[in-house]
């Protein structure tokens, strides 16, 4: 593993016997090294390196919050004991919106003793029982071995626990995708939901277009969405065995679902109407391999970072560099991310082990960049990026969630339709609150700033039905024979109870990042206000005290 990972987290040995602030995983095996300048762990023939003395390898301590939770062992417990421990998983569940990583072997404090064979096998049936009780799935994510203070082989082993909430069909994690024109964006996106390999041509991305226009100059011109689904057991479920999308959702426990983004510059504020009104978890942010940061990709970065949308790296196009090619392409992306406007820390992702690694310290800080290298023509590390999405965990606590859902309702209109026999249809994301099938709301605000009253009749997700929409989650909504006419994109469906006002004039805080010419009063700009695009004039500019 990196050392600057190491060294952002505070190392992952305590020279002096006790917890340190956090770290990596210090063992042996799966492509994993200490990453820090501590003493080495006594070795199986019980000789120190250097005569110093044995420092104990350490996690970070656990944490009353979060959905990590640590167990030195689960070795028969009492009924009592049993009930307790599936207590606590729940709130581990709870924590993580479905999703909780167990790791056996570590004390509370952060200390790696590891088990014996026996006592790891006894532990995880346990938990397996535990899982059950509560109706979850396990999964176990990697094994290590710990060679500290012992001549028997000692175990540390991390382990998924996913459960689909009662009140949801599957958990949810929206990822925008970035990066300059011809970077593979589309490419990649179809190599992964349909299952099959590019032949180089860009055949995979045929699937994802929705104009003609851009089936001929190959360019995405708009928004459009493809869904990657994981079932319990952390398998892939995409079009490649499933015909429809309802079927990707009904097979799946977890579903991703990818935002594909303009990269040409003309369609740059299409861009930024994706990252603001979809309110994506992070961002996929895509470079060439071959030709390096170019293009939009400064300016996509830019967006994410003003934004504070956390994001990774994938490196694309390695089947037509040499090695020396790509490396160079990693340095030049570990300059710009290190850079005082970024204060990110790279972490380059070349084994499974790391891309576990990568994807809690990515939910942990927003510090940490995880870095790919792949190939959407020969595969190549395709599946290191399936298995840091399928262990990547929300981005939000459940505190936050339910926060947002106890508050009005407020539905916010991204796209409007027509559709046979169904009536008026829009498509959005629910900022806030709650809204069910029936439910009476208002929308605006119109021309003459009015909010006009309206009925909820069915809702749909990933083109499945659904009864209830939380906050955080899009969907499609259908109104019946509300007039199409009085809609417009920027509109808001809230509820009545709200009041809710218009304003034409607001004051604005803002960080010029670069302009052509002279940013003076009376000057014509267009705000990006949540899923709002609208032109405006600035009347006037007061220093900053």
């Amino acid at each position: 593993m990196d050392s600057r990972v190491s060294e952002l987290f505070g190392g992952c040995c305590r020279p002096g016997g006790g917890p340190a602030v956090g770290g990596t995983l210090k063992a042996r095996g799966a492509g994993s090294s200490s990453g820090c300048g501590g003493p080495k762990g006594k070795k199986k023939n019980g000789r120190n390196r250097g005569g110093k003395a044995n420092n104990p390898p350490y996690l970070p301590p656990e944490a009353e919050d979060g959905n990590i939770e640590y167990k030195l062992k689960l070795v028969n417990p009492s009924q009592y004991r049993f009930e307790h421990l599936v207590t606590q998983m729940k709130w581990r569940l709870q924590e993580g919106r479905g999703e909780a990583v167990y790791q056996i072997g570590v004390e509370d404090n952060g200390l790696l003793v590891g088990l014996a064979e026996e006592e790891m096998r006894a532990s995880l049936k346990t938990l397996h029982r535990m899982a059950e009780k509560v109706g979850a799935d396990i999964t176990v994510l990697r094994e290590r071995e710990v060679d500290y203070d012992s001549d028997m082989p000692r175990k540390i082993t991390e382990v998924l626990v996913r459960k689909v909430p009662d009140n949801q069909q599957f958990l949810d994690l929206r990822v925008a995708v970035l990066g300059n024109v011809d970077s593979g964006k589309s490419t990649l996106l179809g190599v992964l939901t349909q299952g099959e390999l590019d032949n180089g041509r860009g055949r995979a991305r045929l699937n994802l277009f929705r104009h003609l226009h851009e089936i001929q100059s190959g360019r995405t011109s708009s928004i459009s969405f493809e869904i990657l689904g994981f079932n319990s057991k952390g398998e892939v479920v995409n079009y490649s065995d499933s015909r429809t999308a309802e079927e990707i959702c009904e097979s799946s426990s977890k579903m991703i679902t990818f935002i594909d983004l303009a990269g040409h510059h003309k369609y740059l504020h299409t861009t930024i109407f994706g990252l603001t009104s979809y309110c994506p978890d992070c961002a996929l942010l895509l470079v060439s391999a071959n030709t390096g940061i170019a293009g939009t990709t400064r300016e996509h970065l830019g967006l994410a970072l003003a934004l504070k949308v956390p994001f990774f790296v994938v490196v694309s196009k390695i089947d037509l560099c040499a090695k020396t090619t790509v490396e160079r392409t990693v340095r030049q992306l570990e300059r710009v991310l290190k850079q005082p406007g970024c204060h990110k820390v790279p972490m380059l992702v070349t084994s499974e082990d790391d891309a576990v690694t990568a994807a809690q310290q990515f939910a942990q800080s927003p510090n940490v960049t995880p870095i790919f290298t792949l190939s959407s023509v020969s595969g190549e590390s395709l599946d290191l990026l399936k298995v840091f999405l399928n262990i990547l965990p929300p981005l939000t606590n459940s505190k936050e969630q339910e926060e947002l859902m106890q508050q009005l309702t407020e539905f916010q209109v991204d796209e409007i339709y027509t559709v046979p026999e169904v009536g008026t249809v829009v498509g959005g994301t629910l900022s806030s609150g709650i809204c069910r099938e029936g439910d009476q709301l208002v929308v605006g605000p119109t021309d003459d700033g009015c909010f006009l009253e309206l009925r909820v009749c069915s809702i749909q997700r990933n083109r499945s039905a659904c009864r209830v929409l939380r906050a955080g989650q899009a969907a499609t909504l259908a109104l019946g024979d509300f007039d199409r006419a009085l809609l417009r994109k920027g509109m808001v469906m809230v509820s009545p109870e709200m009041n809710p006002t218009i304003c034409s004039v607001f004051e604005a805080e803002i960080v010029l990042l670069f302009h052509a010419t002279t940013f003076r009063r009376g000057f014509q700009v267009t705000v990006h206000v949540g899923n709002v695009r609208q032109t405006a004039v600035v009347e006037k500019i007061h220093a900053k005290s």
